[in-house]
């Protein structure tokens, strides 16, 4: 299942934060989209989990639901 994340990142340090917790959390795929501040992430883990995982990097986080 493919989850769509808004995430307010504004630069590259952003989506290497993002990146970085990710790959942390393990068993993941994903992609950000730095423009339009998108990611989506195909995982069976909950989305509360991923939605606190992305929080981590210290950015307003809104959950846009399955794609």
């Amino acid at each position: 299942m493919k989850h769509e994340f808004e995430v307010a990142m504004t630069c590259e340090g952003c989506s290497g934060a993002v990146t970085r917790i990710l790959n942390k959390l393990g068993d993941v795929k994903f992609e950000i989209d730095l423009p339009r501040k998108l990611v989506w992430i195909e995982s069976d883990r909950d989305v509360d989990v991923l939605m606190e995982t992305l929080k981590k990097c210290g950015k307003e986080v809104k959950y846009n639901g399955t794609k």
